[in-house]
């Protein structure tokens, strides 16, 4: 199939661990506890965005604020601890109130339902072509307990909502470098968590012809890569997004070389 021995050959030589930083994934890899890990997945991929050193410095200030398990932390900890701790916090355009009320969702949440990965599976049916359904009710959930947040977009509005996605992918796929640790949801219906360097490959692989970066564009990309690997189809994105980090792999060579 067109492409495929291309991205299987990408896949296998840059899907590697050592190749994973700078990256906010790399956080993960320091909690065992699932509990601890989605809590720490949600926080690191929600604040990735803006330049890379700044995203690694936010979450580890975040991090540390919570040592040694984020999961604890917030069990223990009510809204004027948790605002106390994060008094002053900033990265780019969100501020300690946006945090706080992350947090405060991410608890409520978990009090609820007893994980954030129950809590999604609440809105989760089988009958679902895609995560989408569910991640919408996941963040009305988050909302709820916690008040509006910036670093959460809003699924319902057509928003390609990358670091959700990039989110998702962590935790529900496994393999040398995505953790995993949440059940329950299919690889198959993972959607691409869609930046500009996934959008640009997306037009150079002809896999869509879409300018507009949004949901529409992300499952059109999706699509593409479901013909390749229908049980799953963001297999490629960690290696593929490589070429938009790091200064040793060029776009062009992506682009150019053979199908």
């Amino acid at each position: 199939m067109k492409y495929r021995r291309k991205l299987d050959n990408i896949y296998s030589k840059y899907n590697k661990p050592e190749l994973i930083h700078p990256d906010p994934l790399e956080f993960l890899g320091g909690y065992s506890d699932i509990k601890d890990r989605e809590i720490v997945g949600l926080v690191a991929a929600t604040l990735a965005y803006g330049k890379v050193a700044q995203i690694l410095k936010s979450v580890r200030l975040v991090l540390d604020g919570m040592k040694p398990s984020p999961f604890q932390f917030l069990k223990i900890s009510s809204k004027k601890q948790i605002r106390k701790t994060f008094k002053g916090f900033k990265h780019r355009f969100s501020t300690d109130e946006d945090l706080a009320n992350l947090l405060m969702g991410i608890k409520y949440a978990v009090g609820k339902y007893g994980s954030l990965n129950a809590c999604f599976l609440n809105g989760y049916d089988d009958s679902h072509s895609t995560v989408q359904d569910a991640l919408t009710s996941f963040v009305d959930e988050l909302v709820s307990g916690g008040d509006e947040t910036n670093l959460l977009s809003d699924p319902a509005k057509g928003s390609a909502c990358k670091r959700l996605h990039l989110f998702l992918r962590w935790m529900v796929r496994e393999d040398a470098v995505d953790p995993g640790g949440w059940v329950g949801i299919p690889r198959s219906k993972l959607i691409v968590p869609l930046d500009t360097h996934m959008h640009k490959i997306g037009l150079g692989l002809n896999m869509t012809k879409r300018r507009q970066g949004n949901l529409r564009t992300a499952a059109e990309i999706t699509k593409a890569f479901a013909k390749i690997c229908p049980d799953d189809p963001i297999k490629y994105d960690f290696a593929l997004t490589r070429f938009g980090i790091r200064n040793d792999m060029r776009m062009e060579e992506l682009l150019c070389s053979g199908g």
